[in-house]
């Protein structure tokens, strides 16, 4: 059955509770190689890993760093999570369902990806799926309305609660406990390497957008610094800093040290243009950017 897609601040800022029933607009997955270091880091050429028409997003690498997995928007009006193999070049499809999967997250144990998923009845719901198929997917909460997920440790999650305003909300997934965090939540929720902490963007107004900590030892929230304008999208590296794009334009934070952004690459002449959603391999040895769709395939 062909559903009305719910995903909420995916495609638009302006809408956090209207269906849509349109395919989203087309967008690349670029693999690079990469290596951080205190120093400036270097990157390689990127790679486009899906070259084809249509909406390929949210890129999330595997524990062991030997591929991806990521969120397509096919043929068949739905979108389904499929998995890319670094070393072999070769894409393979995890599920297929009559139900569209959003934002393919690993869990903690390397086993199972967790989803959102539209249900039937066009709502958000958070389900796992085995990574090697042998058993069927199952719910992780039983809730509605998720529209972005993290995972802080192997029971804690933080979730970006569909509403208007859109809200984050630390749920413990063992006993239910849920508290609000910040509302007006940007949708890139991000666990801080090395500590039991979440990292989120305050969409304060529409022009001042903060990123933040929240800590889960000290149960207190902290400002880090401003987002590059119109950016929402970040990601950790291995050595504690945050990238972040703006246009072709890749920079870098890193708390230690920096006041503010830093410009270390353009891929401008790769082709690249509108670089979205980023993610680091645990080794830091590959960036995965999302950039528009390319006119040529």
């Amino acid at each position: 059955m062909r559903k009305k897609l719910y995903i909420a601040l995916a495609l638009s800022f302006a809408s956090t509770s209207s269906l849509f029933s349109q395919s989203p607009p087309g967008t690349e997955i670029y693999l690079v190689k990469a290596t951080f270091s205190q120093a400036s880091p270097q990157f390689g050429a990127p790679l486009n890993v899906t070259m084809r028409r249509g909406y390929d997003n949210q890129p999330a690498f595997l524990p062991d760093g030997s591929g991806l997995l990521y969120s397509s928007f096919r043929d068949d009006g739905q979108s389904d999570i499929y998995r890319y193999q670094i070393v072999d070049r070769a894409t393979f499809q995890i599920t297929k369902t009559r139900e569209s999967e959003y934002s393919p997250t690993l869990m903690p144990g390397g086993k199972y990806v967790s989803v959102v998923r539209v249900d039937a009845d066009s709502m958000q719901r958070l389900w796992k799926y085995p990574l090697d198929g042998r058993s069927p997917p199952s719910r992780v909460l039983e809730m509605d309305a998720i529209g972005y997920h993290a995972w802080i440790n192997d029971h804690t999650l933080a979730l970006f609660i569909l509403g208007n305003p859109p809200a984050l909300q630390i749920r413990d997934a063992q006993n239910g406990n849920a508290q609000i965090i910040s509302s007006n939540t940007g949708r890139c929720l991000q666990k801080i390497p090395g500590r039991e902490a979440i990292s989120f963007v305050h969409k304060i107004t529409a022009h001042e957008w903060l990123i933040k900590q929240f800590d889960m030892e000290t149960w207190q929230t902290a400002p880090l610094l401003q987002t590059l304008a119109g950016s929402e999208d970040y990601a950790w590296t291995p050595v504690a800093s945050v990238l972040m794009a703006q246009g072709t334009k890749l920079h870098q934070w890193h708390p230690s040290r920096d006041k503010d952004w830093q410009e270390i690459a353009d891929f401008a002449e790769a082709g690249l243009s509108s670089i979205t959603r980023l993610a680091v391999s645990p080794r830091g040895d590959w960036l995965a950017l999302v950039a528009a769709e390319t006119s040529v395939k």
